[in-house]
């Protein structure tokens, strides 16, 4: 076990990001009350996406567990420390921190004996701290209600630039929450972008402006609908109360996208524990 602990936490023998990454946990106080910011700027990324990963084909002499990251010490990463999580609380919960990882190969189609460097570095400093903060947040957030009050969905966002994985850690961190039964519900800033017809209008309005000639920019979201879906997630509060999340195609009309037919959102149901 103390050779898990270590492998966990020691940083990995290939470098960080070039770039620094910097993250910040943050609490959002305006619209909505108890929701929770978690924010990486700059690109976070070590080695190959994980969609190549998965392709490919990985072999090591030793199991991972067997072979510690770096030197035989346990050192946390940024994100460790940015959590305030220690080696010692890792080694209290190591079995819960191994399952995880299995969930994870499981999801990413890897075998658990054969990780990476840059893949544990993923499972093991980035996707499962990021999961156990969540569900530090959820316990904190329903330890403000009284018994029998209704409890609230927590919300929690991730803000980051474009490339930097969020909807990678948001799948890994569904999934997750699926494994240990909580129910939660996804949405994307992209899911409220104006309709296909809507943003053609808006263009005409404005003609010559280059910022809305696509979507993207301020003024292309559908401010409206996103406050009518976010506060009806708010409320599902109770067993059999359900409702469709929106999403959109970015395929649709050769890559200027259009909102997704209603028919293909996918389903959610209550009570949610969060939403992110």
């Amino acid at each position: 076990m103390t050779m898990a602990v270590l492998n966990i936490l020691s940083q990995p023998t290939t470098p960080w990001p070039t770039k620094t990454a910097s993250f910040s946990l943050y609490s959002c106080n305006h619209y909505y009350t108890n929701c929770y910011m978690f924010s990486c700027y700059d690109r976070f990324s070590v080695g190959p996406s994980l969609s190549s990963l998965s392709k490919a084909v990985i072999g090591s002499a030793k199991p991972s567990f067997s072979s510690p990251m770096l030197p035989r010490s346990p050192k946390s990463g940024p994100l460790l420390n940015k959590l305030g999580m220690t080696s010692e609380m890792v080694a209290e919960s190591i079995d819960k921190w191994l399952a995880y990882g299995l969930h994870l190969c499981r999801l990413f189609q890897l075998n658990e004996l054969y990780l990476t460097i840059p893949q544990k570095a993923r499972f093991y400093h980035y996707y499962i701290p990021v999961f156990l903060w969540c569900e530090q947040q959820i316990s904190h957030h329903s330890s403000t209600f009284k018994d029998g009050e209704e409890v609230t969905p927590i919300v929690i966002g991730f803000s980051a630039p474009q490339g930097c994985g969020k909807t990678t850690l948001v799948f890994a961190l569904e999934y997750l929450f699926k494994v240990t039964r909580r129910k939660s519900a996804t949405v994307s800033i992209d899911d409220f972008y104006l309709t296909a017809d809507d943003q053609a209008k808006l263009r005409e309005s404005k003609p010559g402006n280059a910022l809305l000639e696509l979507r993207g920019n301020a003024g292309s979201h559908d401010l409206s609908f996103s406050v009518e879906t976010l506060t009806a997630l708010s409320k599902l509060t109770k067993e059999g109360m359900k409702m469709k999340l929106p999403r959109y195609d970015k395929s649709a009309n050769n890559g200027r996208g259009d909102r997704a037919d209603p028919s293909t959102w996918p389903e959610v149901e209550g009570p949610l524990k969060m939403w992110m």
